[in-house]
């Protein structure tokens, strides 16, 4: 559990901790506005490209081969990044470092469901949820204490090094540990599924992080009016070929299970909020007020605790009682304290010259976010068929990683447009990020709309059990 949990903590590290070095970056690395969010959202996008197969991947290999294959290439891509001597060797690596997550990351999730039975995987999935939300939230602290430390003057690189150890020590572990369990449907790979979600996702994101570089062009917007019959030609082919062979990339059963589709749908609102907060938030700080990547760090810790202590005790408890309503309550309290944050950025923005003056806000932040993004794992592959757990998890982490991708792209794009109209100075920045963020609140309120879909009472489907060797 502990080798599996490494893995996810340092996906969800990277995905963040890159947003408090963007001024190290630009400023002593030369990387304009453009390189930065690809560095961000380049990550995310071949992230979700490549998850749905990685998930499968490990159905037709084997979790533990997938996942040590994954571990492998995520430490090397790690090292790459740490040596990067240019912008553009730094978003090539980051690339390959969200591919490799893409292998790594669904076993994560499959190895889980082979590892508990069903009525223990709550517990376990909990626990994620716990790791999940510290890792997300304390990736910019951590990042802001490396790049402060400038340890043996390397400014931002040990952000991405530090990986390298932790890789090589959960690479030994997982060889003599990890249990070598696979699907027992044995199903073939299937590489025109494959194109065809690579297909889809790409027409759906690289519009938006390309789009705004050449002012919105008529070939972005066909893009995406392209993504709705490719979504259609997926579908058909998908229930075509599990009727052929039972080998889809994207089995269409899953979806049958109101639970698992209703919360991949909340899934995907919640992350493009949280996603585009994240990093707007960021740059509001060092660009608005002026901190460092210290403070920045400092000024998320009551953030990171919110969501700890949401999801380790006040979502675990309420959860069995009330079920998945109190992901509709954790994104109602969320949105309600990004509000509270709004108006005192607003009007008190230049008095703000402590980071621990935003602690309220973004205290409750983090409960809120804690509340909703806990729960949501565990209530969406409660009904999946066990056989189809490579499938469902890299369902559910390309759903994640895409509403990321969508975030970080769409409403990064709303801040560097409103702050450019508004002056481009820190006054800006923070008007930026009030218009921003009124778009992250509506984001919120439809998140909390759409968890009232997923049924209120929960079942576990254990079937066609995945194949484990004896001990």
């Amino acid at each position: 559990m502990a080798i599996v949990a490494t893995a996810m903590v340092l996906d969800l590290v990277d995905m963040t901790i890159i947003n408090v070095a963007i001024p190290t970056l630009q400023g002593r690395f030369g990387a304009s506005d453009a390189q930065v969010q690809w560095m961000v959202a380049g990550y995310s996008t071949l992230f979700a490209l490549l998850l749905i197969t990685g998930g499968r991947l490990g159905d037709i290999f084997g979790y533990k081969r997938a996942f040590l294959i994954g571990v492998s290439g995520f430490t090397l891509t790690s090292l790459l990044c740490g040596i990067a001597a240019d912008p553009d060797q730094l978003i090539a690596a980051r690339l390959l470092q969200g591919g490799s997550a893409a292998i790594m990351l669904p076993q994560v999730m499959s190895l889980t469901q082979i590892m508990y039975a069903p009525h223990e995987r709550m517990a376990p999935l909990g626990l994620f949820g716990v790791l999940g939300g510290l890792a997300a939230v304390l990736g910019p602290v951590i990042g802001g204490v490396l790049i402060s430390a400038n340890l043996f003057g390397l400014e931002w690189r040990p952000i991405f090094l530090v990986n390298v150890p932790v890789g090589i020590v959960a690479i030994v572990c997982a060889v003599r540990i990890l249990p070598d369990g696979r699907s027992a449907r044995r199903p073939r790979l299937d590489m025109v599924g494959t194109v065809l979600v690579m297909l889809l996702l790409f027409l759906l994101i690289f519009p938006l992080i390309q789009g705004p570089l050449y002012g919105w062009p008529v070939w972005g917007f066909a893009m995406m009016a392209a993504s709705v019959p490719v979504a259609l030609l997926l579908a058909r082919y998908s229930i075509a070929r599990m009727r052929r062979d039972g080998s889809a990339l994207i089995v269409p059963d899953l979806f049958r299970a109101r639970a698992f589709s209703a919360g991949l749908v909340t899934i995907l609102l919640f992350q493009v909020a949280t996603g585009g907060l994240l990093f707007t938030l960021t740059l509001a700080l060092q660009r608005g007020l002026g901190f460092s990547a210290a403070a920045v760090g400092l000024a998320h810790v009551p953030y990171a605790f919110g969501a700890s202590f949401a999801i380790g005790m006040l979502s675990r408890k309420a959860l069995p009682r009330f079920g998945p309503v109190i992901v509709s309550w954790g994104a109602l309290l969320m949105a309600a304290a990004l509000v509270g944050l709004l108006i005192l950025m607003q009007y008190a923005g230049a008095t703000l010259t402590h980071p621990l003056m935003l602690a309220p806000p973004l205290l409750m932040m983090g409960l809120g976010m804690g509340l909703a993004g806990g729960p949501l794992p565990p209530c969406t592959l409660s009904e999946v068929d066990v056989g189809h757990a490579g499938s469902a998890s890299g369902l559910l982490k390309a759903t994640q990683q895409l509403g990321a991708a969508i975030g970080a792209a769409a409403i990064g794009t709303l801040f560097f447009a409103v702050q450019a109209a508004t002056g481009g100075d820190g006054a800006a920045s923070i008007q930026a990020f009030i218009v921003s963020g009124g778009c992250i609140v509506l984001g919120l309120l439809g998140v909390a709309v759409s968890a009232f879909a997923i049924p209120r009472r929960l079942r576990i489907r254990e079937s066609a059990p995945a194949s484990v060797p004896a001990a």
